[in-house]
């Protein structure tokens, strides 16, 4: 199982069983991920990159991030 990181928007009890749909939200992975992949679409060199390649960069990058996170 990948390392998600966690939730990285944690909510409380009450908002997990009261007000939030998904429950503890995007894991830190998936906010990683998010914020190289929107890097990489405002890069030309990656204009004509399909998009499940560009997920599958974002992810590795993702990975890369919390890898060196959880050296410390």
């Amino acid at each position: 199982m990948k390392d998600t990181g966690g939730s990285a928007f944690p909510t409380t009890t009450a908002n997990y069983y009261n007000m939030d749909p998904h429950g503890e939200g995007m894991t830190l992975r998936d906010y990683f991920a998010a914020m190289a992949m929107q890097s990489m679409n405002a890069r030309p060199d990656y204009a004509d990159t399909p998009a499940d390649a560009i997920a599958l960069d974002a992810y590795a990058l993702a990975d890369a991030m919390l890898a060196e996170r959880n050296k410390t």
